[in-house]
C-alpha cells in the first residue's frame, strides 16, 4: 500500500526482430520486444519507461541494454542493466557486467562479468582509498 509502486512487466509483445533479421543502430521502444535475429547497438526504452524485452535462444545482440524487464536466452556482447528484473534462462550466454534489482538465473546461464545488484537507496560500491605513503606504517584506509 505504502511505498513505491513497482513497474509491472509488459505482458504482451508490440515489436519483433526476426530470425535473419539484422538491426545495425540503436533500438529504442516502448512496451514488449522480442528479439530472434541480430542487433548491432543499444536496446533501450522510450524515455527510461518500464518495459519488457525478450532475447529469443538463436538471438544475438551486441550493444547494451537498459530495459525494466529483461529476459535472456541467447548471447549478449554487452552491460545489461534492469531497472527491475532480469531472467537468465538456462541458454543465456552474456559477456559483460549486469545491473539489475531483482535476480533469476536458470542452471546453466553463464556470465562473464560482474553481478551488480542495484537496489534504490543502498549504495552498490563502496570505493576504498589507500592514505599517502607518509600516513605511517599502520596503512589506513580513509
Amino acid at each position: 500500500m505504502f511505498g513505491r509502486k513497482e513497474a509491472q512487466p509488459q505482458k504482451r509483445i508490440d515489436g519483433l526482430i526476426a530470425a535473419g533479421t539484422i538491426v545495425r543502430g540503436d533500438i529504442i521502444f516502448s512496451g514488449g520486444l522480442r528479439i530472434d535475429g541480430s542487433v548491432e547497438g543499444k536496446i533501450s526504452t522510450n524515455n527510461g519507461d518500464a518495459g519488457t524485452l525478450v532475447i529469443s535462444e538463436q538471438a544475438q545482440v551486441d550493444g547494451e541494454i537498459k530495459v525494466s524487464h529483461v529476459v535472456v536466452n541467447g548471447t549478449v556482447r554487452g552491460p545489461i542493466i534492469a531497472d527491475d528484473y532480469l531472467d537468465l534462462q538456462a541458454k543465456a550466454r552474456v559477456i559483460g557486467d549486469v545491473t539489475y534489482r531483482k535476480l533469476e538465473m536458470q542452471l546453466g546461464a553463464v556470465v562473464q562479468g560482474r553481478l551488480c545488484h542495484n537496489e534504490p537507496g543502498v549504495a552498490a560500491v563502496v570505493e576504498l582509498k589507500r592514505a599517502p605513503a607518509d600516513a605511517g606504517a599502520t596503512g589506513a584506509i580513509r
